[in-house]
């Protein structure tokens, strides 16, 4: 009897595990407390063009009514970066999310570290990226470039080769701008 007893009990502890709720996370695993949300034009080929260009991975994608992708997200590395087509306004107070090749311009950029720049920024210039500043060794430690991808965000590509300090910072700062005027008028 008292083996009964022990074995309904098993089972009800173990019920009650499986019946408990989940603790549900305030930022989702997978993810970083900023997530990037890039607007395109079309976004179908974006998702395609970041995955030859980035190799990254889709991981979900969501059409409207209109066919229109109204949310999708990649993983590029460990980050999640959300896209969604151009939308109608969602309040008088947004306006229109437009792309940046629609807009005329773009107010930002998107920065990746990476194990090997020139390996990255070669094979997203060979995917169709536009070079808008060529990987070159910075003064705060980095080797850097920027491209402008076919869709109009800026992407800036790093390694870290260097940690410095402030003060080191500051130092080869002050070097490299003054030489800028030097190279500039040699040019």
């Amino acid at each position: 009897m008292a083996k009964k007893t022990k074995a309904k009990k098993a089972k009800r502890v173990v019920a009650k595990k499986k019946a408990a709720p989940k603790r549900v996370l305030p930022v989702p695993n997978g993810y970083h407390t900023v997530t990037p949300h890039l607007i395109v034009g079309n976004c179908a080929e974006a998702l395609a063009w970041y995955g030859k260009a980035f190799g990254a991975k889709e991981l979900s994608r969501m059409a409207g009514p209109d066919g229109k992708v109204m949310h999708s997200e990649i993983r590029i590395g460990d980050s999640i970066v959300m896209l969604s087509d151009e939308q109608p306004p969602l309040s008088a107070v947004v306006g229109v999310r437009k792309a940046p090749t629609n807009l005329g311009g773009n107010t930002g950029g998107l920065m990746l570290y990476v194990k090997d720049v020139d390996a990255w920024f070669t094979k997203a210039v060979g995917a169709g990226g536009k070079v808008s500043m060529p990987v070159t060794d910075m003064f705060w430690g980095d080797r850097y470039g920027q491209l402008v991808d076919p869709f109009g965000h800026v992407w800036a590509i790093a390694t870290r080769k260097a940690n410095l300090t402030q003060k080191q910072m500051m130092k080869a700062a002050q070097e490299s701008m003054s030489q800028a005027p030097a190279q500039q008028q040699a040019a």
